[in-house]
Protein backbone atom coordinates (compact mmCIF):
# COMPACT_ATOMS: atom_id res chain seq x y z
CA UNK A 1 0.00 0.00 0.00
CA UNK A 2 2.78 2.26 0.67
CA UNK A 3 3.85 2.09 -2.91
CA UNK A 4 0.46 3.16 -4.18
CA UNK A 5 0.44 6.18 -1.89
CA UNK A 6 3.88 7.09 -3.02
CA UNK A 7 2.88 6.69 -6.62
CA UNK A 8 -0.14 9.00 -6.21
CA UNK A 9 1.94 11.48 -4.31
CA UNK A 10 4.57 11.49 -7.02
CA UNK A 11 1.92 11.89 -9.70
CA UNK A 12 0.36 14.76 -7.80
CA UNK A 13 3.78 16.45 -7.42
CA UNK A 14 4.42 16.11 -11.15
CA UNK A 15 1.05 17.58 -12.03
CA UNK A 16 1.58 20.38 -9.55
CA UNK A 17 4.99 21.10 -11.02
CA UNK A 18 3.62 21.36 -14.59
CA UNK A 19 0.72 23.52 -13.42
CA UNK A 20 3.09 25.94 -11.66
CA UNK A 21 5.37 25.98 -14.67
CA UNK A 22 2.48 26.77 -17.00
CA UNK A 23 1.19 29.54 -14.73
CA UNK A 24 4.64 31.10 -14.43
CA UNK A 25 5.13 30.99 -18.21
CA UNK A 26 1.76 32.64 -18.74
CA UNK A 27 2.44 35.34 -16.12
CA UNK A 28 5.96 36.16 -17.33
CA UNK A 29 5.27 35.96 -21.04
CA UNK A 30 4.52 39.69 -21.10
CA UNK A 31 8.14 40.40 -20.19
CA UNK A 32 9.56 38.27 -22.98
CA UNK A 33 10.18 40.09 -26.22
CA UNK A 34 11.99 38.99 -29.30
CA UNK A 35 13.46 40.69 -32.28
CA UNK A 36 14.32 39.65 -35.76
CA UNK A 37 17.79 38.17 -36.08
CA UNK A 38 19.67 40.34 -38.53
CA UNK A 39 23.14 39.64 -39.84
CA UNK A 40 25.29 42.69 -40.49
CA UNK A 41 28.71 42.78 -42.09
CA UNK A 42 31.35 44.54 -40.06
CA UNK A 43 33.42 45.54 -43.09
CA UNK A 44 32.28 48.75 -44.77
CA UNK A 45 33.19 47.22 -48.11
CA UNK A 46 30.28 44.83 -47.72
CA UNK A 47 27.81 46.79 -45.63
CA UNK A 48 28.16 50.17 -47.34
CA UNK A 49 28.20 52.05 -44.04
CA UNK A 50 31.08 54.57 -43.94
CA UNK A 51 32.36 53.17 -47.22
CA UNK A 52 34.03 56.38 -48.39
CA UNK A 53 35.98 56.71 -45.15
CA UNK A 54 37.01 53.08 -45.42
CA UNK A 55 38.25 53.53 -49.00
CA UNK A 56 40.07 56.72 -48.03
CA UNK A 57 41.80 54.93 -45.18
CA UNK A 58 42.87 52.11 -47.47
CA UNK A 59 44.14 54.62 -50.05
CA UNK A 60 46.14 56.50 -47.40
CA UNK A 61 47.68 53.28 -46.14
CA UNK A 62 48.69 52.24 -49.66
CA UNK A 63 50.11 55.70 -50.37
CA UNK A 64 52.10 55.62 -47.12
CA UNK A 65 53.50 52.17 -47.91
CA UNK A 66 54.46 53.19 -51.46
CA UNK A 67 56.01 56.43 -50.19
CA UNK A 68 58.07 54.52 -47.62
CA UNK A 69 59.28 52.12 -50.33
CA UNK A 70 60.20 55.02 -52.64
CA UNK A 71 61.99 56.81 -49.80
CA UNK A 72 63.96 53.66 -48.98
CA UNK A 73 64.97 53.26 -52.65
CA UNK A 74 66.03 56.91 -52.88
CA UNK A 75 68.02 56.61 -49.66
CA UNK A 76 69.80 53.51 -51.00
CA UNK A 77 70.64 55.30 -54.27
CA UNK A 78 71.96 58.34 -52.42
CA UNK A 79 74.03 56.14 -50.11
CA UNK A 80 75.53 54.34 -53.11
CA UNK A 81 76.37 57.70 -54.72
CA UNK A 82 78.01 58.92 -51.49
CA UNK A 83 79.99 55.71 -51.25
CA UNK A 84 81.12 56.07 -54.87
CA UNK A 85 82.12 59.73 -54.31
CA UNK A 86 84.05 58.83 -51.19
CA UNK A 87 86.43 56.29 -52.70
CA UNK A 88 90.15 57.04 -52.72
CA UNK A 89 90.17 57.33 -56.51
CA UNK A 90 87.25 59.80 -56.54
CA UNK A 91 88.93 61.98 -53.90
CA UNK A 92 92.18 61.89 -55.86
CA UNK A 93 90.41 62.94 -59.08
CA UNK A 94 88.63 65.81 -57.29
CA UNK A 95 91.90 66.99 -55.78
CA UNK A 96 93.66 66.79 -59.16
CA UNK A 97 90.85 68.70 -60.90
CA UNK A 98 90.94 71.36 -58.21
CA UNK A 99 94.69 71.83 -58.65
CA UNK A 100 94.41 71.91 -62.46
CA UNK A 101 91.63 74.52 -62.30
CA UNK A 102 93.65 76.57 -59.80
CA UNK A 103 96.65 76.44 -62.14
CA UNK A 104 94.52 77.46 -65.14
CA UNK A 105 93.03 80.37 -63.23
CA UNK A 106 96.49 81.52 -62.09
CA UNK A 107 97.70 81.36 -65.72
CA UNK A 108 94.69 83.45 -66.77
CA UNK A 109 95.45 86.01 -64.08
CA UNK A 110 99.11 86.02 -65.14
CA UNK A 111 98.15 86.64 -68.78
CA UNK A 112 95.89 89.51 -67.67
CA UNK A 113 98.16 91.19 -65.10
CA UNK A 114 101.64 89.71 -65.55
CA UNK A 115 104.79 91.30 -66.94
CA UNK A 116 103.52 90.90 -70.52
CA UNK A 117 99.73 91.32 -70.22
CA UNK A 118 97.61 90.22 -73.15
CA UNK A 119 94.64 92.25 -74.33
CA UNK A 120 92.53 89.26 -75.41
CA UNK A 121 92.46 85.48 -75.37
CA UNK A 122 90.37 82.33 -75.43
CA UNK A 123 90.40 79.21 -73.26
CA UNK A 124 88.52 75.97 -74.06
CA UNK A 125 87.59 74.01 -70.95
CA UNK A 126 85.41 70.86 -71.06
CA UNK A 127 83.19 72.17 -73.86
CA UNK A 128 83.00 75.66 -72.35
CA UNK A 129 84.66 78.64 -73.96
CA UNK A 130 86.09 81.47 -71.88
CA UNK A 131 87.01 84.62 -73.82
CA UNK A 132 88.58 87.68 -72.25
CA UNK A 133 89.26 91.20 -73.48
CA UNK A 134 91.12 93.98 -71.77
CA UNK A 135 90.58 97.60 -72.74
CA UNK A 136 91.71 100.74 -70.93
CA UNK A 137 88.90 100.69 -68.32
CA UNK A 138 87.44 97.15 -68.06
CA UNK A 139 88.27 93.45 -68.19
CA UNK A 140 85.42 91.55 -69.83
CA UNK A 141 85.05 87.76 -69.42
CA UNK A 142 82.55 85.99 -71.69
CA UNK A 143 81.76 82.41 -70.70
CA UNK A 144 79.85 80.23 -73.19
CA UNK A 145 78.69 76.87 -71.91
CA UNK A 146 78.00 73.67 -73.87
CA UNK A 147 74.36 74.65 -74.42
CA UNK A 148 75.25 78.00 -75.95
CA UNK A 149 74.26 80.12 -72.97
CA UNK A 150 76.48 83.12 -72.43
CA UNK A 151 77.53 84.77 -69.17
CA UNK A 152 79.37 88.09 -69.29
CA UNK A 153 81.41 89.38 -66.36
CA UNK A 154 82.90 92.87 -66.41
CA UNK A 155 85.56 94.06 -63.93
CA UNK A 156 86.76 97.67 -63.68
CA UNK A 157 90.47 97.65 -64.38
CA UNK A 158 91.33 100.39 -61.89
CA UNK A 159 90.03 98.33 -58.94
CA UNK A 160 92.90 95.83 -59.29
CA UNK A 161 95.69 98.32 -58.59
CA UNK A 162 97.34 98.11 -55.20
Amino acid sequence: MKSMKEHKKRKLNTILFFVLLSISLILFSNFLTSDEMVFKFKSPSFSGINTSQHYLTIENQQFSRNQAIDDAKQAAIEEAERDADNTTLARFIRNLESRVYARLSSQLVESLFGENPQTSGTIELEGNTIEYEVDEEFITLIVKDENGQTTTITFPLNSFKF
